[in-house]
């Protein structure tokens, strides 16, 4: 029996526009949900969810529609391209899905969750590379009106039942997905000092600061500047929990300077605007003052000194941020009446020095 008209796929060039949209769409809320860390952000993480289980509905159609080419063989550098951006792509969708219900993989400094960011960037770079050949503007005669918004419409509920009924078997067995965070990390060593594992970003791994040596400079934008030894920071207290994008959350008292203490004893300018923390690295973040003067400057993590390995002797501690922006061997924090870009390349390139 023939299929109802609004069940058949779509026109090759309105499903081909779709798949950029989806993957442009899922990519970029990826981006954002790593510097998501508060739980009014949780929306992030539930479009990605159900933007990824859309895509996936959108690539069963398209190896439907290709299977014929593919069936014939890889006779060509594009089709060779066009299967592997298709391997890649169900990769991605799959580790996304096992990490949701709860799987997880050990890849040394590295997890399932990294595993699945790393298949999502590489579908980016292989579906431009895909595009080049491939992609052909839709035509208004390729649009069926109702039926395509049925189509579609149709496609974005199931992939949002699909993504409720995955916290209802979550929660219904019980597995680690349904302990899981809304980011999707899991509790890791919360209020066990330095029990909790110790991630750096790219390539950080300076030699043990010494604390003799050690200190910390706050000026820029500010009428005082002052430098401090390891012995005058500290007093302040604060509970904060970190939430790693490697996939883990631990929840600790931090103790050491709270940095609104710092910028008071400084006089920031009138028209200051940022604050940034430097480490010892290079490696940098900056916060909006009004959200700098609530973080701290930790020296302690449940009343143990901070390891080499968390930051010592200094690592800043950013409620609602996410771990990355916890900039670990602080040295200097710097008020600025802007905010310096460099900084998002910095990250990048600091462990390298």
């Amino acid at each position: 029996m023939e299929r109802p008209a609004w069940l058949r796929a779509p026109h090759p060039r309105i499903l081909d526009g779709s798949l950029l949209l989806a993957v442009a769409f899922v990519l970029t809320t990826g981006i954002v949900s790593l510097y998501s860390g508060r739980p009014s952000r949780a929306w992030v993480f539930l479009t990605h969810g159900i933007g990824g289980l859309t895509l996936a509905g959108l690539v069963a159609l398209k190896l439907r529609r290709v299977r014929h080419r593919v069936a014939g063989g890889l006779r060509n550098a594009v089709i060779a391209l066009s299967v592997l951006l298709a391997a890649v792509t169900i990769g991605a969708l799959a580790t996304g899905t096992a990490w949701v219900l709860g799987a997880d993989l050990d890849l040394g400094p590295w997890g399932l969750l990294n595993l699945h960011i790393g298949l999502g960037l590489l579908v980016a770079g292989l579906l431009a590379g895909h595009l080049v050949f491939r992609f052909r503007l839709p035509q208004r005669p390729d649009f069926e009106g109702r039926r395509t918004a049925i189509r579609y419409t149709a496609l974005v509920a199931a992939g949002a039942a699909t993504y409720r009924l995955q916290g209802v078997v979550n929660g219904a067995l019980e597995t680690a997905g349904a302990r899981r965070r809304f980011t999707g990390s899991k509790e890791d060593g919360s209020d066990e000092g330095n029990a909790f594992p110790v991630t750096s970003w790219v390539a950080d791994r300076p030699n043990p600061v010494d604390e003799a040596t050690w200190s910390l400079t706050v000026d820029g934008a500010v009428a005082n500047p002052i430098e401090l030894d390891y012995a005058e920071v500290g007093g302040d207290e604060v509970r904060a929990l970190l939430d790693c994008t490697s996939g883990w959350y631990s929840e600790h008292d931090w103790q050491g300077v709270a940095v609104g203490s710092l910028l008071d004893a400084v006089d920031p300018d009138e028209d200051a605007a940022w604050v940034s923390f430097r480490s010892v690295t290079g490696y940098r973040w900056s916060l909006p003052i009004d959200e700098a003067r609530n973080v701290l400057l930790a020296t302690h993590v449940d009343d143990e000194q901070l390891t080499h390995g968390h930051g010592f002797p200094l690592r800043l501690v950013a409620p609602g941020r996410r771990g990355f922006q916890w900039v670990k061997w602080v040295e200097s924090v710097r008020v600025t009446r802007r905010r310096s870009h460099s900084e998002r390349i910095a990250i990048f390139v600091s462990g390298f020095r």
